[in-house]
């Protein structure tokens, strides 16, 4: 399981520096990279944005159980 907890954080990294990219510089990183203009969409950037998303509901779904499989203690537990 630490592979997947890995896998999406790594993608949340990804999707958050390109949402950084569209805030600041109107830029997207995912359309850039398979050579479509801002805002434009294809099947394989599409794919990576449910990718990031996806993982964005993992996370947040599985918080309390990759801080346990990591060994990491809850900020917020009382």
């Amino acid at each position: 399981m630490k592979v997947i907890d890995i896998l999406a954080a790594v993608l949340l990294v990804i999707g958050g520096l390109n949402w950084g990219l569209v805030a600041l510089a109107q830029f997207d990183l995912v359309a850039a990279l398979f050579g479509l203009g801002f805002g434009e969409t294809s099947v394989l950037s599409r794919m990576v944005y449910a990718l990031v998303g996806a993982s964005a509901v993992y996370q947040a779904l599985s918080l309390q159980s990759i801080q346990k499989r990591w060994g990491v203690e809850a900020a917020l537990t009382s």
